[in-house]
């Protein structure tokens, strides 16, 4: 079997399993362990999968800034917000972050919820800025230019003193072994942060991010309460997440 041809197959059978064991690989295409590892670690280096300890995952396929992942899945996006936003309720303090789907859920909020949001996203917080009975407190930090967020230290040390009701995070990838990951280790950092901060956490994922996984892990997938994605998505994919105890909702 040719290299393309069998990092070809390598790929397929990512695609049909969620993940793949290094020496189940070399047994079911007939070569060694080293050329499978070297497969592997072509494979990761086209950004093609992501390479794990003995094996590799899907990759996620979300792009690295904000201005770009507005265009992405934003149907989907719109049927996690719809969704989620049955979990909230008056009177609630309510811990959010940034990017799209937050936006999202921003938009889709009722006109007349009393509630508090504490978030460290400015596109948030000047989203909620139009809500007439929303409070908003913004935490501080070092600007993420290219997600607008803030990150470090006193990010993480301001969300260590919020106890809220509810935590709504938009989640960059999320797999029931791996758990929550993300790209940045400062956004890491924060996200796992604003988990600890909440008493139930509610991954918003599209479709595209269920079974991917990123460079640093944030939580295991255990940590939350509930999972926010798009009707339609297979219930096998879906099942090993209820597996982990987390309530699962379709949009």
């Amino acid at each position: 079997m040719l290299k393309e041809e069998r990092q070809g197959r390598i790929l397929e059978m990512l695609r049909a399993e969620g993940k793949l064991v290094a020496t189940d690989l070399s047994v079911a295409l007939g070569v060694s362990e080293d050329t499978i590892r070297r497969d592997l670690r072509e494979l990761a280096e086209a950004e093609k999968l992501r390479r794990v300890h003995g094996g590799a995952l899907p990759r996620s396929v979300m792009s690295g800034t904000h201005r770009a992942r507005r265009h992405q899945a934003s149907a989907g996006k719109v049927a996690v917000a719809r969704a989620a936003v049955g979990l909230v309720e008056n009177g609630q303090v309510i811990v959010m972050d940034g990017g799209t789907t937050a936006l999202e859920v921003v938009r889709h909020l009722p006109v007349d919820l009393e509630a508090t949001v504490v978030t460290h996203s400015p596109t948030t917080a000047a989203a909620l800025a139009e809500h007439p009975t929303v409070e908003v407190v913004v935490i501080g930090g070092t600007l993420s230019k290219d997600n607008i967020l803030a990150v470090g230290a006193e990010t993480v040390e301001a969300y260590s003193n919020v106890n809220a009701d509810l935590c709504l995070q938009g989640i960059w990838s999320i797999h029931s072994e791996v758990g929550i990951s993300h790209p940045h280790f400062e956004e890491a950092c924060v996200k796992r942060a604003m988990i600890e901060s909440a008493d139930r956490v509610v991954a918003l994922a599209s479709a595209e991010k269920l079974g991917t996984a990123s460079s640093f892990v944030v939580a295991p997938a255990s940590a939350f309460t509930h999972l926010v994605t798009e009707r339609g998505v297979p219930e096998e994919i879906l099942n090993p997440f209820r597996d982990l105890g987390l309530k699962v909702l379709k949009g």
